[in-house]
């Protein structure tokens, strides 16, 4: 399911700049958690990956925008991740005075990179909008980490999938102020925002799966907070299949999408249980549903992916997610997140095989609303 090697246009790289900014906020929610609980080994790999991703937005930025923009965008965006990484530090000490320095920081940095990126729109993107955008940014990081500093994981998870999600959109908001008119006009085309949500959605599960997970491996106190969370997303998923192709696929689609979700989690629950037996069983419980979502989806794709080909996909990404559960268990942190991101970009290959699948005509009809199919995820997992 791989997808044709041929130069990225800018288009696809404004779908490129959600996915990195998106990624950006995911990790260092991941980050600024890790120092909260003293896990300094989990910190140094989140810390790893989050200068990877410095460093591709850096590239990207560079690619889209010119090297001039790049090498100035760089260390605005490191201060930005440094200041968050202080304010963390600040909350797991219960130090006032420095969290309250490090919050001027982040304040300061928003100012900074607000005024950079309304000053790179020529005019498009004003100061006050891009202030706003880069303070929201920030205020949702902030704002998880102190929720979940005082153990209030629900509101903690609820800000950690809206920073997401904010961050993600802020993608298209820079690529569309920044970007030349012709290629602003692609981003309005019915296939590149199909192309763009559902990579946002598809991400965001492999995201939530791999927290709840590492949730399911430890025993944490956030396990309940963290199934919600990928229940939500989910739901989001049901809907955007309702939306797509109506209320019977969507219930079929959500029924499946479901019990992935819940065979991912018993896995790694039996992972760190060290049931062997049941490893095995959630592993070709996986297999018989990477065959039936591929006969549910396969036909709205008008035969441009077949079944092989979609089981196939569905089968790289479970095999992936295992692979992380079991390097998180053996507390390779750093190996565990290397598949963490490898599985966050093979979403985004997904997305755009499916979405130029069901074309241009089921493109038109975007996700816009939820989908009456009922709930589903984890309510029947045992950890």
């Amino acid at each position: 399911m791989a997808v044709a090697s041929a130069p990225a246009s800018a288009a696809d790289q404004a779908v490129r700049l959600q996915a990195l900014l998106g990624q950006h906020s995911v990790l260092a929610a991941d980050l600024m958690r890790s120092r909260i609980r003293g896990d300094d080994n989990f910190a140094q790999a989140a810390n790893a990956a989050l200068g990877s991703n410095t460093d591709a937005m850096t590239a990207l930025v560079g690619q889209l925008f010119g090297a001039a923009t790049g090498e100035k965008f760089r260390p605005l965006w490191s201060e930005h991740v440094v200041a968050l990484f202080a304010y963390a530090g600040a909350v797991a000490e219960q130090d006032t005075a420095a969290r309250t320095r490090a919050r001027g920081e982040l304040v300061e940095y928003e100012e900074e990179l607000a005024d950079f990126f309304a000053g790179a729109s020529h005019g498009r993107l004003s100061p006050q909008a891009a202030r706003e955008a880069v303070a929201m940014h920030v205020d949702h990081l902030t704002k998880q980490a102190d929720a979940y500093a005082a153990h209030d994981y629900a509101t903690s998870d609820r800000l950690y999938r809206q920073s997401y999600q904010h961050t993600y959109d802020l993608g298209l908001t820079l690529a569309d102020a920044l970007l030349a008119a012709r290629d602003r006009a692609t981003l309005r085309t019915p296939i590149w925002r199909l192309r763009s949500q559902l990579g946002k959605v598809l991400a965001e599960h492999a995201v939530l799966l791999e927290d709840v997970t590492r949730a399911a491996v430890t025993n944490t106190a956030d396990f309940d907070a963290s199934a919600e969370m990928i229940n939500g997303n989910t739901r989001d998923l049901a809907a955007a299949v309702d939306t797509l192709f109506g209320a019977p696929t969507a219930r079929r689609f959500q029924s499946l999408w479901a019990s992935h979700v819940e065979l991912l989690v018993a896995y790694a629950g039996a992972t760190a249980a060290g049931k062997p037996d049941r490893r095995h069983e959630a592993r070709a419980e996986l297999r018989t549903f990477e065959q039936r979502m591929a006969a549910v989806l396969a036909p709205a794709t008008g035969g441009r992916v077949s079944p092989a080909d979609l089981s196939a996909a569905l089968q790289t990404h479970d095999q992936m997610l295992l692979g992380h559960a079991d390097a998180y268990a053996a507390r390779d942190y750093r190996s565990a997140q290397d598949i963490a991101d490898k599985t966050y970009e093979h979403m985004f290959a997904l997305a755009r095989r499916l979405a130029d699948g069901f074309g241009a005509t089921v493109a038109a009809r975007l996700p816009r609303g939820g989908a009456q199919t009922g709930y589903g995820g984890l309510a029947v997992v045992n950890r």
